[in-house]
């Protein structure tokens, strides 16, 4: 049964043939356009909006982060009253108005229902806001188009508030098959699901627009290297998540949207899991600023009473969230967030040596990738990089970013790509190697000839190329780090290098369907084993009880056959091999589950994180059990 959830899923590519074409945009809740006032700051001058949706005192701020006079244009995401995904176009340009410090700043901005997906689509609407900003930048008088946009886009009569057309596909499971695991209890589901809310990326007939959020998953994995695993993992636990960062702000917007579809649950692994987990997915806040800080306090507030069964609270609220801001203030209030991610400034792009972003938890502990997060990440680079060159398609001498159906080049797009000695760097973001795992390599090593670790190595190769499997050239092609003489190549530098493979024009995101598909399996691949170990559990401890009843039965027995009852006071007070109430709930996780998770089985780390998982999803202590070697019965390392 164990092995059969981890059998890697199957997954179906989309090919050129079957795309189609791009349909109409997603109706549009409000239309607002923003001036910069030197006197009164920014002001709403112009908007048009759906009668239960309150603008006034609420977008300004969002729309428009603090640092944003810095750069010349930006695309802003934010998440309105819970309801409503905004997106704003700001444009900052030179003008000879000295009332305006020489400096014109306008945001032009939609509200887009929530009702289909983390932003109802609303990146479809960037290259219109931004044809308009950059109009109305110079002519703010002329608001025709403004009205022309309204009355395109608006709820129509015939036409559901927030319901389109299937334009691309949205985050669901069309794409991908995982295996239907058979053998477990489903439960029913309690929570209403949007059907973007699922385990792929791309539906087989369809592309993804240009600005879709998904075109930055490349350039997300050479940003934080490694480090997206511990993050991943922070994620799936539903903390609550801070980016900290520098304007502008669109292709970090970007990246909280794409951690947040990388670490949803699978609806297959749903089915198994206990009806008071977490939800499926973390929420996306998207820019976040100062002005919110009375709602992410009461939404911890929430998250204690989450656990009070006497306590309602909304569906959502107190479950976790990923957002971003330009305010180092909330970087600050360490009470407002479990993990904060810092960005380095742009222009750390230009130093000889990467410049990681910092992942730390409250009062300044650092959260740094495992020695396996390091190994792992370095098998999902090569096997993406050969799932490239094994996908050829014609390259044009022109072919940039901007080709792939328009969409620009966001703010590290054009910076100089990762060099070989960026992966030296690596090792300052990751553990060390404990003492404890070089001792057991050495005498592993001893004592064995090195077959025991040729083999560990093997094993582990296979479950790193499981998760891209069907993808590759091979299933059984080793997955390990591409020879120093190959990073050479320009090409091979960065992942972000892979998109320059694709041709101009094409929506297809074989590169991005295979990151999506990798941290799904990589999920699923997690739950599967732990809920194979705490179904282990239960019917050993089902088992013991039966035996417990059975001797119990015959010493009933015995006594009323007239022998002499034995003294009360020798019986046990609890069942055979349980010192405890808590051992009753305790699941044992041995150094193979945790091999087989992909975790690291030397790591204090991720230990921590099977249990706090277990504690989560399972209502259930987990007792891990290291791995070591034991010489006639002493444990040596």
């Amino acid at each position: 049964m164990a092995s059969s959830r981890r059998d890697p899923p199957q997954l179906t590519i989309p090919t050129s043939s079957s795309m189609t074409s791009l349909p109409d945009l997603p109706s549009i809740s409000a239309l607002f356009l923003i001036d910069f006032d030197v006197k009164a700051g920014y002001t709403i001058v112009w908007k048009q909006a759906v009668d239960d949706v309150e603008l006034d005192g609420r977008v300004e701020y969002k729309s428009l982060p603090s640092g944003l006079h810095t750069v010349s244009e930006d695309l802003i995401y934010f998440v309105h009253e819970g309801t409503h995904a905004g997106l704003s176009a700001f444009v900052n340009v030179p003008c000879e108005e000295e009332e305006a410090r020489n400096a014109r700043m306008i945001a032009v901005g939609v509200l887009v229902p929530l009702s289909y997906g983390r932003l109802g689509r609303a990146w479809r609407h960037a290259e219109g806001l931004k044809a308009m900003a950059v109009t109305l930048a110079e002519s703010r008088k002329d608001t025709s188009l403004l009205e022309k946009y309204w009355e395109a886009n608006k709820p129509q009569p015939n036409k559901r508030p927030g319901h389109l057309v299937t334009d691309e596909a949205p985050v669901s499971s069309a794409g991908i098959a995982f295996p239907s695991l058979t053998n477990l209890k489903r439960r029913e589901h309690t929570r209403d699901r949007s059907a973007s809310d699922g385990a792929a990326l791309v539906a087989p007939e369809h592309k993804l627009s240009p600005y879709h959020p998904a075109w930055s998953l490349t350039s997300l994995l050479d940003q934080f290297g490694p480090l997206i695993f511990p993050i991943h993992r922070a994620a799936l636990l539903r903390q609550r998540i801070l980016i900290s960062c520098h304007a502008p702000v669109h292709e970090i917007c970007d990246f909280v949207y794409n951690i947040s579809v990388l670490s949803n649950i699978p609806l297959s692994v749903m089915d198994f899991l206990p009806s008071s987990s977490p939800t499926q997915r973390l929420r996306p806040l998207f820019t976040i600023g100062v002005h919110d800080i009375p709602f992410l306090m009461e939404d911890f507030e929430a998250f204690k009473r989450r656990g009070d069964p006497d306590e309602a609270t909304e569906e959502e609220a107190g479950t976790g969230w990923i957002a971003c801001t330009t305010d180092s203030i909330l970087a600050m209030k360490d009470t407002l967030w479990d993990m904060l991610i810092t960005i380095p400034p742009d222009y750390a792009a230009n130093a000889q040596e990467k410049v990681w972003p910092v992942v730390e938890c409250p009062r300044g502990k650092p959260i740094k990738a495992t020695q396996r997060d390091l190994r792992r990440y370095n098998a999902l680079r090569s096997g993406l990089h050969r799932l490239v060159a094994t996908n050829p398609a014609p390259e044009s001498p022109s072919s940039t970013r901007h080709d792939l159906g328009g969409r620009p080049s966001t703010s590290s797009s054009n910076r100089p790509r990762v060099a070989s000695g960026a992966y030296d760097a690596m090792d300052k973001i990751a553990e060390p190697p404990s003492w404890a795992a070089l001792a057991y390599n050495g005498f592993m090593w001893w004592a064995s000839a090195g077959e025991q670790l040729r083999s560990e190595e093997h094993e582990e190769s296979q479950r790193d190329a499981a998760l891209l499997a069907d993808l590759g050239p091979s299933p059984n092609a080793s997955m390990s780090m591409p020879p120093p003489s190959t990073l050479s190549d320009p090409l091979s530098s960065s992942l972000s290098s892979l998109t320059a493979r694709r041709p101009a024009g094409d929506g297809a995101a074989l590169v991005e369907l295979a990151i999506i598909a990798y941290f799904h399996r990589l999920t699923t691949q997690m739950f599967s084993v732990i809920a194979d170990v705490v179904e282990a559990a239960d019917e050993g401890y089902a088992d013991d009880i039966e035996e417990e009843e059975a001797t119990e039965g015959a010493q009933a027995e015995h006594t009323s056959n007239g022998h002499e009852e034995s003294n009360p006071d020798s019986q046990p007070l609890l069942p055979i091999g349980v010192d405890s109430d808590d051992d009753l709930a305790a699941v044992t996780v041995d150094s193979r589950s945790m091999e087989n998770m992909g975790l690291d089985v030397w790591s204090g780390a991720d230990a921590l994180f099977v249990n706090e998982l277990m504690k989560l999803y399972f209502g259930r202590e987990a007792r891990i059990e290291g791995k070591g070697v034991e010489v006639c019965g002493v444990r040596v390392c």
